[in-house]
């Protein structure tokens, strides 16, 4: 995939043009179903960490496997993370 950026108008001072490859990968992924879009989503994010980033050891990602199994099979008690906050601000003030 390519992205061009061409030189000269539009807002920030530059057009951007997307290539029709980046189109046509967008409009397949949004056909996908909301858990594939995410998988998606999370690799592409991760795709974006810039070399230099400390590695995760053995132990942190075996960690990392098992609380999404966690959350995946359901046995994890997931919080709404606004009433978190809301709570740890109130416990402070």
């Amino acid at each position: 995939m390519r992205d061009r950026v061409l030189a000269g108008g539009g807002a920030g001072g530059y057009n951007h043009v997307m290539d029709t490859t980046v189109e046509k990968v967008m409009l397949e992924a949004l056909e996908l179903s909301p858990e594939l879009r995410a998988y998606v989503a999370e690799k592409l994010i991760e795709s974006l960490d810039v070399p230099g980033d400390v590695p995760l050891s053995a132990a942190w990602k075996a960690e990392i496997r098992r609380r999404c199994a966690e959350i995946d099979s359901g046995a994890a008690l997931l919080k709404d993370a606004e009433a978190v906050f809301s709570n740890a601000h109130a416990s402070i003030t």
